[in-house]
């Protein structure tokens, strides 16, 4: 029985030494999900490398990595040491999708986008021919009829206390920073109601009360996100998802949402600036609303999880003090500050390369901790000086307190605002390392 080993990789510290942790609270879904397009003469094993250590003397026939953002990296040297043994690799995600040009110097295959259709021609390429194309792209044009995500391959792992389930993929805006914009380019692709329903049912079997529901803007449907909660609020579940702050503009869709047991979204409210979120192709995003609309969200009793950035076109050494006065003012719970990263092949990034305004091309140094373009209001000295200083702002022990313990929700959901208060301490002991937090 020939046997495919997946890897999630995991990424550095500053240091060189490779990120651990002892539990893995959000895992992803892409592992289990493509092990059921796997043929089941195929032995399938999954290594999460942030809590997994793997075995570079693997007996596995194929090896595929994935990797999120700027672990990509540690993907490709994951990837070298299996090349060494002369086993092939094919690497996927959105990052290597990205940048296909570097992934091909260190394994053999890349999958660009979706990997459904991709992992199936490449399995059988490999069972045929015993060699692997460079390039696999082959785009879902749907997503009806996917099967359920082999979820036991999660279970056996130390993770939380959910498990994720796909109901979106894609969003309806064309940031032009953002990665899924540039592989998606404005298409938002939804499954079956029944189809998502099933596999929270599957979730639900398993022992979970929880789950997780990826979605890359799961309000970009609004009749949907009606009918999907609709459907879930009858199964007694909670569960968490990202969108944008845009929902909260639908005050009886929200609630709606609130009802159906969701109780933290992941929100990328960016900015303070204005100017900045024009220049970056998110004008329909209005900064002097995100107070209101973010007491929408509380009100209806929904933790916000909000990224933003800074660096933008707009911001100054003022705008970003004032940054930290507006998270303090508005307590957010959960809150992840970096610095903008233009992604190679997003729009921002050709802008910026087009303009001479990317100090290098050294993607290594691309991990939103360090400033790689020039800002035009503030220097790129400043720019990192104050990054510093406002992650020692916001994971400060007073400002976790104050942002959690202290917040006006906490009476309301005390378990919820004590899980803040958790996630904070472990975002703080990456910030005092020097390193940007980790989305656990």
């Amino acid at each position: 029985m020939p046997k495919l080993l997946f890897i999630q990789s995991s990424q550095y510290f500053k240091s060189g030494e490779v990120i651990k942790q002892s539990k893995l609270y959000l895992p992803g879904l892409v592992f289990p999900f493509l092990a059921s397009f796997v043929p089941s003469h195929w032995e399938v094993e999954v290594k999460l490398e942030i809590i997994d250590e793997v075995n570079f003397d693997s007996d596995a026939d194929l090896v595929g990595i994935g990797a999120m953002g700027h672990a990509v990296f540690r993907a490709f040297d994951i990837a070298r040491e299996f090349k060494k043994r002369k086993i092939p690799v094919f690497i996927g995600g959105y990052m290597a999708s990205l940048i296909p040009q570097l992934a091909l110097q260190c394994a053999d295959s890349v999958i660009i986008g979706d990997g459904e259709i991709s992992l199936r021609e490449l399995i059988n390429d490999f069972e045929t021919t015993g060699a692997l194309k460079e390039v696999y792209e082959n785009p879902m044009p749907d997503l009806n009829n996917l099967p359920i995500p082999r979820y036991e391959i999660l279970t056996k792992k130390k993770i939380g206390d959910m498990l994720p389930v796909q109901a979106g993929r894609g969003c309806n805006h064309t940031c032009s920073f953002c990665s899924i914009a540039c592989l998606y380019k404005g298409k938002h692709l939804v499954r079956p109601l029944d189809d998502v329903i099933r596999d929270i049912r599957r979730i639900k079997e398993l022992g979970f009360k929880k789950f997780y529901m990826i979605d890359d803007n799961i309000v970009a449907n609004p009749e949907y996100l009606r009918q999907l909660c609709a459907k879930i609020k009858p199964m007694g579940m909670k569960w968490s998802s990202q969108c944008t702050i845009n929902l909260a503009r639908n005050e009886e869709l929200l609630k709606l949402v609130a009802d159906s047991g969701c109780e933290i979204l992941s929100l990328g409210i960016e900015s303070i600036s204005q100017e900045g979120m024009d220049k970056l192709n998110k004008g329909w995003l209005k900064v002097r609303e995100h107070e209101k609309l973010l007491q929408n969200f509380g009100k209806a009793g929904i933790m916000v999880s909000a990224e933003m950035m800074i660096g933008t076109d707009g911001d100054t050494v003022h705008s970003l003090q004032e940054t930290i006065r507006f998270i303090k003012k508005v307590k957010l719970p959960l809150v992840r500050v970096y610095i903008l990263t233009p992604v190679p092949s997003t729009q921002v990034y050709n802008e910026l390369k087009k303009e001479g305004r990317l100090l290098h091309e050294n993607y290594e140094r691309y991990n939103s901790a360090e400033c790689v373009h020039l800002p035009l209001k503030i220097s790129p000295e400043e720019l990192s000086a104050t990054y510093s200083w406002m992650n020692s702002e916001i994971f400060s022990f007073r400002g976790i307190v104050e942002r959690t313990l202290l917040n006006p929700g906490f009476l309301r959901s005390p378990v919820k605002y004590l899980f803040a208060f958790a996630v904070n301490l472990h975002y703080r002991s990456y910030v005092k390392k020097g390193e940007t937090p980790l989305i656990v």
